[in-house]
């Protein structure tokens, strides 16, 4: 994988100009991307500038965020060859940076779940994840050092461990979704994929002018870990849970302290009432589509819209208050156990075979909904090769906590070498 701080340390040392380090990203796309269908398009000749803090980073760019120089097509036919006069704040913020937003990625019809045509670099015969297929499997071949994707229930995250890269969902508005097609107003976020923590660490800090969300060059200290395994809903696979064993061994073998901590009742019912607010919201935020071109929608889509007509603004209102209550109380869920972070996990298991599902967002959508920094490392794999991941989560506006953990966490994995 490109690492983005490594190419920017070359850069800086000049045994590597920008150009050439956009030339790296543009022949890994060459070798990769016909078996791996990452992108949707991409800048044949791009302005690459000299000089600023990401100067020579490619970067891909979910197809549901506005570029001015490329088109913006939502996974959709709806929106086939569309083009926004400008970038997205997100995107716009990267060039005044000095990056290059280079290529689109593949990204489901309007983030859902219908799939999409990219495949999983590690498993060519495995889901990358959705919705942010293309940026997840973009990094995970080599092909980009940063990717954007969205996150709505699992969307960042999910695709992340799938295929072994790391994953990061800011808290809540840290990152704007200016510019970007809106599903849910009140759970959209938008996150990152790189090749390693310290790399995602370091984009954020420069994206949101909060260099305090950079990590130091030391060895990252030992966190007080709450292990969370979410009992209000379906268990794990064995594979995901023997990942988080063994982080769990390896963490406190480093000297971390670990204990087990249990969700209360009330973030069982938010965890619950993520759908109603969604589908409420989502209903409104594609309403001209849906009312205009219902056939172009996606079976999956289509059908979810259809029943997403039926939520009441009632319910949706309770549903909101009865959230707000949940993040209210999971700042007392830290304190109360003492914890720095909460470790559970990324997903159900490894990618699922196939390309009808992009997978099961059980295990992230309390957490959007929470509006808190998750954070996914990848551990390791599966015996047939599947990448496998743990997550790592703090109290909201805790982003720096979220990220030092969850190097902490990496510097444990065998494969990470120091």
């Amino acid at each position: 994988m490109l690492s983005l701080l490594s190419l920017r340390k070359q850069i800086d040392a000049s045994s590597l100009t920008p150009r050439e380090a956009i030339s790296l990203a543009e022949a890994a796309i060459a070798a990769h991307e016909p078996e791996i269908r990452a992108l949707v398009s991409r800048n044949p000749d791009p302005v690459v500038p000299e000089r600023g803090p990401l100067a020579g980073i490619a970067v891909g760019v979910k197809d549901i965020l506005d570029t001015a120089d490329l088109p913006t097509q939502m996974g959709s036919p709806i929106y086939e060859d569309w083009r926004p006069r400008g970038d997205a704040a997100a995107v716009a913020r990267l060039r005044r940076l000095g990056a290059v937003p280079l290529a689109k990625t593949t990204t489901t019809a309007f983030a859902f779940l219908d799939p999409t045509q990219t495949r999983n670099p590690h498993h060519p015969g495995h889901t990358p994840g959705g919705s942010s297929a293309g940026s997840a499997a973009a990094v995970s071949a080599g092909m980009l050092p940063l990717a954007l994707g969205t996150q709505t229930g699992g969307s960042v995250i999910r695709p992340a461990a799938y295929c072994g890269v790391v994953g990061i969902k800011p808290s809540f508005g840290l990152l704007p979704t200016v510019g970007m097609k809106c599903f849910s107003w009140t759970l959209d976020t938008l996150g990152l994929f790189t090749a390693g923590v310290a790399d995602a660490a370091h984009a954020l800090a420069l994206m949101t002018e909060r260099p305090s969300l950079d990590l130091p060059a030391t060895e990252p200290g030992t966190p007080r870990i709450g292990v969370v395994l979410q009992d209000f809903c379906a268990a794990a696979e064995p594979e995901a849970l023997d990942a988080l064993e063994r982080v769990r061994a390896a963490a406190g073998a480093a000297g971390a302290r670990l204990r087990d901590v249990g969700l209360p009742a009330v973030f069982a019912e938010a965890f619950g009432l993520h759908g109603t607010i969604q589908d409420f919201e989502a209903a409104q935020a594609l309403d001209w589509e849906y009312t205009t071109h219902r056939a172009d929608l996606g079976p999956l889509l289509g059908a979810h819209l259809d029943a997403a007509q039926g939520v009441s603004p009632k319910s949706y209102d309770a549903s909101l208050k009865m959230a707000d209550r949940a993040r209210r109380q999971l700042p007392d869920l830290f304190a109360e156990h003492d914890v720095d972070v909460i470790l559970t996990l990324s997903a159900p298991g490894p990618a699922p075979e196939g390309y009808a599902s992009t997978g099961d967002s059980r295990f992230n959508r309390l957490w959007t909904l929470m509006g808190v920094p998750c954070v996914t490392v990848p551990v390791g794999s599966t015996p047939a090769g599947l990448p496998l991941g743990v997550q790592v989560i703090a109290r909201l506006g805790d982003d720096d906590r979220a990220l030092t953990a969850a190097r902490f966490v990496e510097t444990l994995m065998p494969e990470h070498h120091h």
